[in-house]
């Protein structure tokens, strides 16, 4: 597996793939990966002749009072996972080469309305204007013919989509289903920051979600009940939820007579900020 960091070096390495006309899947990732990273890196592998890998904690996207400065930095030890994978090219910039105009650059790629602003975006503002720039920027540095993202962040799979919609992006995006721990767990690399005792209740989300399932699967429409029973028994359990809902799929008010739905969360356990996501179809 090679290495490159600045865009240059990243040219050259794509340079013989482009020549023969060989498809490129990306996986963006912030680096610190974990078994939900490398289900990404596997399913580009299977779509595209050659993969690459980014790495890059995207200071844009972390709010004033978010984690970007502790946020874990592995480089080598998420080269060695890759290399394990087959990935061929790791490109791993600095703040520098994704932003060369400066930072913060005075260019950036907001979505207005709805789908950004709600659910993530109002808990974090300006987060998907941050997670849309970088994309942007790395899909014109890579040119790939598509990327692979963690159906873990719906929403943000959700955004990415839309904005290559209107943006006429010719990429191919695919979403793969979330890893989880043994206990149910959404992997994730913040569930590090967690204590002992409070990674022994952290599964207590997942099963929130998949009560809320189990209940509109057995014909139960009353969204708001719903998701307020299981809010008040995240709360008894020491949780601080920020939003638990039942969306549609593409993030829209669900209809009674939907047959898919999506149950959405966001909830601090300890310092820690926990999200996960669990779509329904129902038979």
């Amino acid at each position: 597996m090679r290495t490159v960091r600045s865009v240059g070096e990243l040219h050259a390495a794509l340079a013989a793939w482009r020549a023969a006309r060989e498809p490129v899947a990306l996986v963006p990732t912030m680096g610190n990966l974990h078994e939900g990273h490398l289900a990404l890196v596997r399913r580009a592998r299977e779509l595209a002749a050659h993969v690459v890998v980014s790495v890059f904690v995207n200071p844009l996207q972390f709010g004033p009072s978010e984690d970007y400065a502790r946020y874990p930095r592995t480089l080598d030890a998420d080269a060695r996972l890759l290399e394990g994978e087959g990935v061929e090219l790791l490109w791993a910039p600095a703040v520098e080469d994704v932003y060369p105009g400066g930072y913060p650059p005075a260019t950036t790629v907001r979505l207005a309305g709805a789908l950004a602003e709600q659910l993530e975006g109002a808990h974090r503002p300006g987060h998907f204007e941050g997670v849309a720039t970088v994309v942007s920027i790395l899909f014109n540095r890579v040119r790939p013919e598509l990327a692979v993202f963690g159906e873990k962040d719906w929403q943000q799979l959700a955004v990415i989509r839309r904005m290559v919609t209107d943006l006429g992006w010719d990429v191919r995006i695919v979403g793969v289903p979330t890893c989880r721990a043994a206990d149910g767990l959404a992997l994730s690399s913040r569930n590090q920051y967690l204590s002992d005792e409070e990674r022994a209740r952290a599964p207590a989300l997942h099963a929130a979600l998949q009560a809320i399932a189990a209940q509109l699967r057995a014909g139960h429409r009353d969204f708001d009940t719903l998701c307020a029973q299981q809010r008040a028994r995240l709360e008894a359990r020491g949780f601080r939820p920020q939003y638990l809902e039942v969306r549609s799929p593409d993030l829209s008010p669900p209809q009674a007579n939907a047959r898919e739905f999506v149950v959405l969360a966001a909830a601090y356990l300890g310092t820690t900020r926990l999200i996960d996501n669990l779509p329904v179809r129902l038979e």
